[in-house]
């Protein structure tokens, strides 16, 4: 369900190690392995359709499974929640895995809110969704914005469990709701009530018996299309989609006034929907909702497989929480049209075998690297959609840190750095695997039998360069160079904000909770003021990156500009994709859309905010700012 805000959490608490203790009880065999097979994802039924614990439909009458009746503790839960409930589950994520970056497009969540009640977390696993983040403690009841690109990340080796259940909501519900604390928005004398074990309380639950109708009402298909229209980013072709919608509704509502439901007017309905379904397919092929998705992935789940279910083998079963274009992520915005471009195509060579001493498939890795906030996520979403190449759907936070070896605890938090000396044969063949395994290309597919072209891109690499050379030993680097007055105004931001807090817990740390890279010498500047530890993070994160790239061969080098990337994205995204060897299939207006990280909307002088602050520590990183500017010329 779409909220007006990312979280919410309700006025509830509970007694997490009692309802561990009842998940205990359960026994591993309760437990099912993902039904796509993401690696470290299992669930424990609760409630689901007719109560069989093996079906992962999301039409049909939804009963208590045998587990939730062996959980009395978990019903006074849900009771205490007070809603009609819907497919529910406990879902597990072991120690070092993530759910993967994606958005609940299908029908069955279009009206349904999700809840999380952590049973067994820790401080350190992150819930992002859309440009906020949390860390859900134990006990506590949450909900979130469903259709926002969400993901989980647990880089910790202790495992995560939830319970996760949707549902609709019911009146009582929804005052829970509207009593409940919107993270970064203090509450005066906010206090969830706490709600412990009842062993005299048996009490009974109310379940959805009616989910999915044989056919979809007009009124409600109206509704659908006009949410999907109004979600999605403007285009020149947009005037004749919305026609295209109006005159199926049409024809949908004279449908119905002659049929209704009846199975009689099952084959009429078939045969409007499957034209207007490939009309769509045509129109609105490069349409981008403004969640970043694809319009067309969330119109072939909300519409075309909801609105008629004459056949039962088109019966919506969702294979998990993950829809299958997920990982099709695609920057949203304002102002950013997708159209098939007429320029000639720069391929990759086929023949090319690549260089990777293990044997594996990585041909030219290309990594992304600059310091923290200078625009490359933005640089990440663009060049992402690329044909050929394939990314882990976000920052590979998990794939690398998510090893214990490469974590900065097994070396005392000095630093993110990581030299060439780390990667050890058995690491490096580790690392690729975890790679691999969370590969997607730009319309979600996986890899292809051959050579795999990798985009990467995560702050931290800015101090990986020897190691990833030596995991990586063809890959190609693009340096991104953002002028340093607006990095350092973003970088205070983003300390400021509490939403980039990478390690909250530093020891030995005095200051506000640390964010962002951990560079070398970090222990050095506590106590000292904010400006002076960003642009002391800035100078030691450019300084390391620079040195580092001194020794790579000049040819797998490439460098652009944030402003000239900002004031001409096809040319420049063109212009990289030419040195890369990548082909480039797309147009891209001239005004690109926000990333998925950004604070605050862009403006040319927006770093003069902070402008005191920042010209008192520029002699702090002049000396590297004029290297960097020498570097970006010398091409």
């Amino acid at each position: 369900m779409k909220l007006q805000v990312p979280f919410v959490q309700l006025p509830l608490v509970f007694d997490a190690p009692r309802l561990l203790a009842e998940v205990d009880r359960l026994g591993e065999s309760a437990w099912r392995p993902h039904p796509q097979g993401f690696a470290g994802n299992s669930a424990l039924p609760l409630i689901a359709v007719n109560g069989d614990p093996s079906s992962d439909s999301i039409s049909g009458p939804m009963r208590p499974t045998a587990h939730l009746d062996a959980c009395p503790y978990l019903r006074q839960i849900l009771a205490s929640i007070g809603a009609v409930w819907g497919r529910s589950r406990l879902m597990r994520l072991s120690g070092h895995a993530e759910v993967p970056m994606h958005a609940d497009l299908a029908y069955y969540w279009r009206d349904r809110v999700r809840v999380h009640v952590p049973i067994q977390t820790q401080p350190t696993v992150r819930f992002q969704c859309g440009d906020a983040e949390v860390n859900m403690a134990e006990g506590e009841c949450w909900i979130f914005d469903t259709w926002r690109l969400h993901r989980v990340i647990n880089a910790n080796p202790a495992q995560r469990i939830h319970l996760v259940a949707d549902t609709v909501g019911s009146e009582r519900f929804w005052e829970h709701a509207s009593g409940g604390r919107v993270p970064g928005r203090p509450v005066p004398n906010w206090q969830p009530r706490r709600i412990g074990p009842d062993p005299e309380r048996v009490p009974e639950l109310v379940y959805e018996s009616e989910n999915l109708g044989s056919v979809m009402t007009p009124w409600e298909l109206r509704e659908h299309l006009n949410f999907l229209l109004g979600e999605s980013i403007p285009t020149p072709q947009m005037a004749t989609i919305q026609q295209v919608c109006a005159r199926f509704n049409a024809t949908w509502l004279g449908l119905w006034a002659r049929y209704g439901p009846s199975e009689k007017g099952w084959s009429d309905y078939r045969a409007a929907l499957e034209p207007f379904s490939a009309e769509m397919q045509r129109l609105a092929e490069t349409l981008l909702l403004r969640n970043g998705m694809r319009f067309l992935g969330a119109f072939r789940a909300m519409i075309v497989q909801a609105a008629l279910s004459d056949d039962p083998a088109r019966g919506l079963e969702v294979k998990g929480d993950y829809d299958p274009d997920a990982f099709a992520e695609s920057p949203g915005g304002e102002s950013r049209t997708v159209t098939a471009a007429t320029q000639p195509r720069v391929e990759s060579n086929p023949d090319r075998t690549p260089v990777d001493p293990a044997g594996r498939r990585f041909d030219r890795p290309v990594i992304i690297l600059s310091s923290p906030r200078s625009g490359s996520t933005l640089l990440f979403e663009t060049l992402m959609r690329a044909p050929g190449l394939h990314t882990v759907g976000g920052e590979s936070h998990v794939q690398i840190e998510g090893l214990d070896e490469l974590h900065p605890a097994a070396r005392n938090f000095d630093s993110n750095r990581l030299d060439a000396d780390a990667a050890t044969p058995e690491l490096i063949e580790r690392l690729r695997e975890r790679f691999e395994a969370g590969l997607r290309d730009r319309d979600g597919g996986r890899p292809p039998t051959g050579p795999i072209r990798l985009l990467e891109k995560t702050p931290k690499n800015a101090l990986r360069i020897p190691f990833l050379r030596k995991v990586f030993p063809d890959a190609h680097f693009v340096y991104l160079y953002r002028d340093p007055r607006e990095v350092l105004s973003s970088m205070i931001e983003a300390w400021t904000s509490g939403n980039f807090r990478t390690y909250p817990r530093l020891p030995g740390w005095q200051g506000p909770a640390w964010s962002l890279v951990l560079v070398p010498g970090w222990r050095e500047w506590s106590g000292r003021p904010l400006p002076e530890i960003v642009a002391r993070q800035w100078e030691a994160t450019t300084r390391i990156l620079l040195d580092d790239l001194a020794a790579v061969t000049g040819e797998r080098v490439h460098r652009i500009r944030y402003d000239r990337f900002l004031a001409d994205p096809q040319a420049q995204v063109r212009r990289l994709c030419n040195e890369l060897d990548l082909a480039w299939d797309l147009e891209l207006e001239a005004h690109l859309p926000h990333s998925r990280y950004t604070m605050s909307a862009p403006a040319p002088e927006k770093w003069r905010r902070h402008e005191r602050e920042i010209e008192a520590v520029m002699p702090l990183i002049e000396a590297t700012r004029m290297r960097a500017e020498s570097f970006l010329r010398d091409r």
